[in-house]
């Protein structure tokens, strides 16, 4: 089975308090990605409750984003409505509080079968996508798995490369 994980692709990170001109930009790369994609497709979505700017990470990053319930963390929608038309796609949906999802994107992909490729694309590169694609590549070390580069984006250009650079080293290919 081929997996298509999609990291955080949601409207805080698009057009909202972390927008990003990038991601953006790969809105309609990503809706290209999904029309032909046959397998599982797996949502990421950052999720942070009112305490944010509590938490470690709210005071390493205090922009609130990504409330739990709120329209910054819906994932995009003509990304979301692109996955929903197509019919040779399951589509799944995992919250994550933190850059990566351990337990529950690796329990999402195994309630479907056991994967044979995974792909990977999204926001931010140098952040959710690079924690995403390590934690995968340990529980599955011998499955073909991609990094999407024209789909994804980083916080600079700079970053974005530097995670793929990291990514390339731990044997995860970038297409």
């Amino acid at each position: 089975m081929k997996v298509l994980v999609i990291v955080d692709m949601q409207n805080d990170f698009i057009d909202g308090a972390l927008a990003n001109k990038e991601a953006l930009a790969s809105v309609d790369k990503i809706c290209d990605l999904i029309r032909n994609f046959k397998g599982l497709i797996v949502f990421t979505r950052d999720t942070h409750d009112k305490n944010y700017l509590e938490t470690k990470e709210g005071k390493n990053l205090p922009i609130v984003h990504c409330l739990k319930d709120t329209y910054g963390w819906q994932i995009n929608s003509k990304i979301y409505n692109e996955a929903e038309k197509n019919k040779n796609a399951t589509i799944k949906i995992v919250d994550k509080t933190s850059f990566g999802s351990i337990k529950t994107l690796y329990e999402e992909i195994e309630l479907n079968g056991k994967p044979s490729e995974i792909l990977l694309c999204g926001t931010c590169t140098d952040i959710c996508v690079i924690s995403n694609a390590l934690i995968l590549k340990a529980y599955y070390p011998e499955v073909k798995m991609a990094i999407v580069k024209e789909c994804s984006s980083g916080l600079t250009i700079d970053k974005h490369n530097a995670a793929l650079d990291v990514m390339s080293s731990c044997q995860i290919e970038i297409i």
